[in-house]
Protein backbone atom coordinates (compact mmCIF):
# COMPACT_ATOMS: atom_id res chain seq x y z
CA UNK A 1 0.00 0.00 0.00
CA UNK A 2 1.41 3.25 -0.92
CA UNK A 3 2.06 5.87 1.23
CA UNK A 4 0.21 9.28 1.53
CA UNK A 5 2.40 11.99 0.76
CA UNK A 6 3.70 14.51 3.74
CA UNK A 7 2.17 17.49 4.22
CA UNK A 8 3.96 20.65 5.74
CA UNK A 9 4.32 19.83 9.58
CA UNK A 10 1.70 21.93 11.32
CA UNK A 11 1.86 23.27 14.57
CA UNK A 12 -1.52 25.25 16.66
CA UNK A 13 -2.15 28.43 18.75
CA UNK A 14 -4.98 28.07 21.20
CA UNK A 15 -7.32 30.68 21.87
CA UNK A 16 -6.97 31.54 25.57
CA UNK A 17 -10.27 33.79 26.33
CA UNK A 18 -13.39 35.24 24.89
CA UNK A 19 -15.68 33.53 22.30
CA UNK A 20 -13.61 31.02 21.00
CA UNK A 21 -11.66 30.18 24.30
CA UNK A 22 -10.04 26.71 24.23
CA UNK A 23 -9.95 26.16 20.57
CA UNK A 24 -7.27 25.27 18.39
CA UNK A 25 -6.35 26.26 14.93
CA UNK A 26 -3.13 24.84 13.22
CA UNK A 27 -0.47 27.08 12.21
CA UNK A 28 2.09 26.25 9.24
CA UNK A 29 5.73 25.45 10.84
CA UNK A 30 7.58 28.83 8.91
CA UNK A 31 11.09 29.86 9.20
CA UNK A 32 10.78 32.36 11.63
CA UNK A 33 7.31 32.24 12.58
CA UNK A 34 7.44 32.55 16.62
CA UNK A 35 3.61 32.27 18.17
CA UNK A 36 3.34 34.75 20.89
CA UNK A 37 3.16 32.05 24.38
CA UNK A 38 -0.17 31.86 25.75
CA UNK A 39 1.42 33.26 28.71
CA UNK A 40 2.79 36.27 26.98
CA UNK A 41 -0.98 36.56 25.39
CA UNK A 42 -2.68 36.39 28.35
CA UNK A 43 -0.66 38.76 29.87
CA UNK A 44 -0.86 41.35 26.91
CA UNK A 45 -4.69 40.69 26.59
CA UNK A 46 -5.60 41.17 30.74
CA UNK A 47 -3.48 44.71 30.27
CA UNK A 48 -5.88 45.27 27.22
CA UNK A 49 -8.90 44.50 28.48
CA UNK A 50 -10.26 47.79 28.77
CA UNK A 51 -9.45 48.83 25.70
CA UNK A 52 -10.12 45.62 23.24
CA UNK A 53 -13.92 45.66 22.68
CA UNK A 54 -15.57 46.94 20.42
CA UNK A 55 -11.25 47.90 18.71
CA UNK A 56 -10.21 48.53 15.17
CA UNK A 57 -6.83 46.29 15.56
CA UNK A 58 -4.01 46.05 13.11
CA UNK A 59 -1.36 42.94 13.49
CA UNK A 60 1.20 44.09 11.49
CA UNK A 61 3.55 41.11 11.56
CA UNK A 62 1.02 38.78 11.59
CA UNK A 63 2.50 35.22 11.83
CA UNK A 64 0.43 32.59 13.14
CA UNK A 65 -2.19 35.36 13.59
CA UNK A 66 -2.77 34.47 17.31
CA UNK A 67 -2.61 38.11 18.38
CA UNK A 68 -5.21 39.50 15.95
CA UNK A 69 -7.61 36.11 16.31
CA UNK A 70 -7.47 36.39 20.14
CA UNK A 71 -8.57 40.11 19.92
CA UNK A 72 -11.63 39.17 17.22
CA UNK A 73 -12.19 36.42 20.26
CA UNK A 74 -12.39 39.43 22.43
CA UNK A 75 -15.10 41.36 20.33
CA UNK A 76 -12.70 43.31 18.78
CA UNK A 77 -14.77 44.83 16.26
CA UNK A 78 -12.24 44.01 13.13
CA UNK A 79 -8.78 43.08 12.83
CA UNK A 80 -6.05 44.13 10.04
CA UNK A 81 -3.58 40.97 9.64
CA UNK A 82 -0.51 41.94 7.36
CA UNK A 83 1.52 38.74 6.61
CA UNK A 84 4.20 38.50 3.91
CA UNK A 85 4.69 34.92 3.26
CA UNK A 86 1.48 34.00 1.04
CA UNK A 87 1.29 30.42 2.68
CA UNK A 88 1.05 31.49 5.94
CA UNK A 89 -1.36 34.58 4.95
CA UNK A 90 -3.69 31.55 3.66
CA UNK A 91 -3.45 29.78 6.84
CA UNK A 92 -4.89 32.82 8.53
CA UNK A 93 -7.48 33.44 6.25
CA UNK A 94 -8.35 29.64 6.08
CA UNK A 95 -8.21 29.81 10.34
CA UNK A 96 -10.82 32.92 10.09
CA UNK A 97 -12.75 30.81 7.81
CA UNK A 98 -13.01 28.11 10.30
CA UNK A 99 -14.04 30.32 13.25
CA UNK A 100 -16.61 32.70 10.69
CA UNK A 101 -14.86 35.38 11.67
CA UNK A 102 -15.91 37.86 8.88
CA UNK A 103 -14.92 40.82 10.99
CA UNK A 104 -10.82 39.85 10.23
CA UNK A 105 -9.14 41.08 6.87
CA UNK A 106 -5.74 39.52 5.67
CA UNK A 107 -3.37 41.44 3.43
CA UNK A 108 -0.46 39.23 1.91
CA UNK A 109 2.00 41.83 1.92
CA UNK A 110 5.13 43.39 3.19
CA UNK A 111 4.14 45.48 6.57
CA UNK A 112 6.51 48.23 5.60
CA UNK A 113 5.26 48.41 2.11
CA UNK A 114 1.42 48.13 3.19
CA UNK A 115 2.35 50.84 6.11
CA UNK A 116 3.71 53.32 3.38
CA UNK A 117 0.57 54.43 2.34
CA UNK A 118 -2.09 56.46 3.58
CA UNK A 119 -3.87 54.36 6.95
CA UNK A 120 -7.04 55.02 8.24
CA UNK A 121 -6.69 54.89 12.80
CA UNK A 122 -6.64 52.22 14.41
CA UNK A 123 -7.28 51.36 18.59
CA UNK A 124 -4.67 48.63 18.70
CA UNK A 125 -1.24 48.01 16.62
CA UNK A 126 0.53 44.47 17.22
CA UNK A 127 4.24 44.84 16.15
CA UNK A 128 5.77 41.55 16.50
CA UNK A 129 8.37 41.43 13.77
CA UNK A 130 10.29 39.12 12.77
CA UNK A 131 13.86 38.76 15.36
CA UNK A 132 17.63 40.14 14.48
CA UNK A 133 15.67 41.94 10.60
CA UNK A 134 15.75 45.82 12.42
CA UNK A 135 11.86 46.39 11.06
CA UNK A 136 10.46 48.09 13.96
CA UNK A 137 12.08 51.99 13.39
CA UNK A 138 10.72 52.19 10.26
CA UNK A 139 7.35 50.31 11.17
CA UNK A 140 7.05 52.70 13.94
CA UNK A 141 7.47 55.78 11.64
CA UNK A 142 5.25 54.99 8.73
CA UNK A 143 2.56 54.16 11.62
CA UNK A 144 3.11 57.44 13.30
CA UNK A 145 3.50 59.48 9.71
CA UNK A 146 0.90 58.14 7.80
CA UNK A 147 -1.94 58.51 10.18
CA UNK A 148 -2.30 54.58 10.68
CA UNK A 149 -2.58 55.33 15.22
CA UNK A 150 -6.01 56.56 16.10
CA UNK A 151 -5.07 59.56 19.17
CA UNK A 152 -5.19 56.94 21.97
CA UNK A 153 -4.44 54.09 20.39
CA UNK A 154 -2.58 51.59 22.24
CA UNK A 155 0.90 50.05 20.62
CA UNK A 156 2.04 46.14 21.33
CA UNK A 157 5.81 45.71 20.54
CA UNK A 158 7.61 42.34 21.29
CA UNK A 159 10.62 41.59 20.89
CA UNK A 160 14.06 39.81 21.71
CA UNK A 161 15.61 40.55 24.95
CA UNK A 162 18.05 43.78 24.61
CA UNK A 163 17.19 44.74 21.37
CA UNK A 164 15.38 47.63 21.25
CA UNK A 165 16.94 49.40 18.11
CA UNK A 166 13.63 52.00 17.87
CA UNK A 167 13.08 55.18 18.86
CA UNK A 168 9.77 56.12 20.53
CA UNK A 169 7.61 58.85 19.11
CA UNK A 170 7.32 61.47 21.76
CA UNK A 171 3.62 61.02 22.16
CA UNK A 172 4.28 57.39 23.32
CA UNK A 173 4.02 56.28 26.47
CA UNK A 174 5.44 53.15 27.99
CA UNK A 175 2.57 51.66 29.84
CA UNK A 176 3.52 47.78 30.46
CA UNK A 177 6.75 46.38 29.90
CA UNK A 178 7.46 42.80 30.60
CA UNK A 179 10.46 39.77 29.78
CA UNK A 180 9.47 36.01 29.40
CA UNK A 181 12.50 34.18 28.39
CA UNK A 182 14.44 35.44 25.52
CA UNK A 183 11.30 38.18 24.72
CA UNK A 184 10.35 41.55 26.17
CA UNK A 185 7.17 42.80 25.16
CA UNK A 186 5.76 46.46 25.65
CA UNK A 187 2.75 48.33 25.80
CA UNK A 188 2.19 51.94 24.72
CA UNK A 189 -0.50 54.33 24.57
CA UNK A 190 -0.07 57.30 22.58
CA UNK A 191 -2.10 60.26 23.23
CA UNK A 192 -1.81 63.72 21.67
CA UNK A 193 -3.25 64.57 24.46
CA UNK A 194 -0.10 65.39 26.93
Amino acid sequence: MAKKPQKAPMGQIRIIGGKWRGRKLPVLDSQGLRPTTDRVKETLFNWLMPVIQDARCLDCFAGSGGLGIEALSRYARETTFIEYERTVAQQITTNLALLNAENGHVIQDSALSYLAKQGSPYNVVFLDPPFHKGMLSDTIQLLEKNGWLAQDCYIYIEEEVKAQTYTIPTCWTLHREKIAGQVTYRLYIRSLSA
